[in-house]
């Protein structure tokens, strides 16, 4: 769970989502780090596909960033390398910029990987990560669910041996049902014999990396019968280090602002998506993360990314899925994965030239399928019925129109969530208990007085002017209510309230007016010095009077009774009496 660092103790700047170091799942995070190597090595050489760059800068997305994130963000969970979302927004926001596999559109993508990590530096001193906090679990579910429908769906094409040719699921899925005639059977046993060995792997030992496993194998078995001839493969992939320097751009403003929206659409993209994945994960593992932090290893490796001649990366979910289905538990995996795709780099390119694409294809479609959270679905509807509409409709945007804006979407509803269920609380009545001698909750419909003639009403939250009305209407409603002594005294419960604004003092003012001409005074319990501040500046506490405010319930009820006990041996009326007379 998120927390501040005031309230977390010292912590390092950097390594806090490796540290502390678990030596018992030590091993299990290396083998965890092999199989997402085995995984993301040939899917973001997958990736380049997308974007229109080498595909040796597929790998290069993993060596510097992935690396740096380790190293200076907060996750122990995220896996940080190329996305398939921020992939189709950069291909499509450089069309008609450059031609598009060039030099210099490979330079313009390395220079967007620049403008986001400015952007990330820039949201990391203005502390914009709280953004997260207003991501809910449902929504959450919700998302990682439609992430894992639109991947598995968008997987059965390679499943089938069958040319992709839209990243929208559902196109791509009429398409194949169109080409179903076309499925390669090669392609076919190859990718069902994968899942055999991953999944028969899992009944076995969950310490067997099946993936691993089937990568290794399939090469073996490609070269081995020359199955290129039959299916698709990598095909030959380049070896060496990237060359670390700045993209070679005609620097000038107007480059830039034609950057800025794309990169800005990254950023949200880069920012939403991460923080979804890193806080969906921490929550399963009860784990700390901090979304500032996190926003600086964003920063740094998309900053890496941008020196080092590659494209934007982001926190991946379908990665940080296989990392966990490994074992993964820390940024060990992750810094596992570097090395090894080093070795690869400098010694290893030419066997990958012999893996089919099959494998990738159901390697990632079975990691999908794992994404998709159905016993987390039916215990919402079971749970929270009306939230579970809201989860729906979040993975059925991720689906149906896309990942960007299903988190988007997750964004807005869950902040709408807390808007619902923060300006209309469940207010109630605070009433004597007779038959525990002490006091209890009661609705507002039993508005049952505490004394003879003194009614407490609890409202439960901050008054603002979304709720200021509620506030009003349930006031003088019980104002008029009948009770087992004519109403005197309307004190406010204001324990919760923890702001007022402007338009809610005006309403305070005025419902004050209106009590005093039903001869009713109107005393607050428990305000906060800072919401007293707000009263003194408001002008309400000239208003109520100075001596409207008790420090808890039982002064109130103890200075009313002590009026009422007066009022029966005098003649004089309290009617229009200021609230300082109790």
């Amino acid at each position: 769970m998120t927390q501040d660092s005031q309230e977390q103790g010292f912590r390092l700047p950097v390594f806090q989502g490796l540290l502390p170091v678990d030596r018992s799942g030590l091993g299990r995070d290396i083998l965890a780090g092999f199989t997402l190597a085995a995984l993301a090595i040939p899917g973001t050489m997958g990736y380049t596909k997308i974007i229109g760059t080498p595909v040796i800068t597929g790998l290069y997305t993993i060596l510097i960033p992935m690396s740096l994130f380790a190293i200076f963000g907060s996750s122990r969970h995220l896996s940080v390398g190329a996305d398939s979302a921020t992939a189709a927004v950069v291909a499509a926001g450089l069309a008609g910029m450059a031609v598009r596999g060039s030099n210099e559109w490979l330079a313009l993508c390395s220079l967007l990987a620049l403008m986001a990590a400015l952007l990330m530096f820039a949201a990391r001193v203005l502390r914009l990560g709280f953004l997260a906090d207003f991501l809910s679990r449902t929504v959450l579910t919700g998302f990682l669910t439609g992430v894992g429908v639109q991947v598995a769906l968008l997987e059965v094409s390679g499943l089938l041996g069958l040319q992709r040719t839209s990243n929208d699921p559902l196109v791509e899925i009429v398409h194949d049902l169109r080409q179903i005639g076309d499925t390669n059977p090669y392609a076919v046993c190859v990718s069902l014999a994968v899942l055999v060995v991953i999944l028969g792997g899992k009944r076995i030992s969950e310490r067997i990396p099946g993936g691993l496993i089937a990568v290794v194998a399939a090469i073996g078995v490609s070269w081995a019968l020359n199955l290129g001839a039959h299916l698709e493969t990598l095909g030959a992939v380049p070896s060496g280090l990237p060359t670390l320097g700045l993209p070679h751009v005609a620097w000038s403003w107007p480059l830039i602002q034609k950057l800025l929206p794309i990169a800005f659409a990254c950023f949200v993209v880069i920012l939403a998506q991460s923080a979804a994945t890193s806080r969906a994960y921490a929550a399963k593992y009860s784990d700390r993360f901090d979304e500032n932090v996190d926003m600086v290893g964003l920063g740094m490796a998309n900053l890496g990314a941008g020196l080092s001649g590659t494209f934007l990366v982001n926190g991946s979910p379908t990665n940080t899925a296989m990392v966990d289905g490994g074992g993964g538990r820390s940024q060990i995996a992750q810094l596992t994965t570097c090395v090894l795709v080093l070795l690869v780099l400098l010694f290893l390119t030419g066997p990958l030239a012999y893996l089919p694409t099959a494998v990738l294809a159901a390697i990632v479609f079975l990691v999908a399928v794992r994404m998709i959270d159905v016993q987390g679905m039916r215990r919402i509807f079971v749970e929270a019925r009306a939230e579970f509409w809201v989860a729906l409709l979040t993975a059925a945007t991720v689906v149906v129109i896309g990942v960007e804006q299903g988190i988007l979407l997750a964004m807005v509803l869950s902040l709408l969530d807390h808007v619902r269920r923060g300006y209309r609380g469940r207010n109630s009545i605070i009433a004597s208990d007779k038959r525990r001698k002490g006091w209890q909750t009661v609705a507002l419909s039993e508005p049952h007085q505490i004394a003879p003639g003194l009614l407490v009403y609890w409202f439960t939250n901050s008054l603002y002017y979304a709720n200021a009305g509620q506030f009003a209407e349930e006031v003088l409603r019980l104002a008029k209510a009948k009770g087992q002594a004519p109403l005197g005294c309307l004190c406010i419960q204001a324990s919760a309230i923890a702001d007022v604004d402007f338009s809610a003092a005006a309403m305070l003012r005025d419902t004050c007016k209106l009590l005093k001409e039903q001869g009713i005074l109107l005393v607050f319990a428990h305000v906060s010095s800072a919401v007293r501040e707000q009263f003194d500046r408001y002008g309400l506490t000239e208003a109520v009077g100075a001596q409207a405010f008790y420090g808890s319930l039982h002064a109130v009820v103890d200075a009313w009774e002590h009026v009422s006990a007066a009022q029966a041996t005098t003649t004089n009326s309290t009617n229009g009496a200021s609230p300082a007379s109790i």
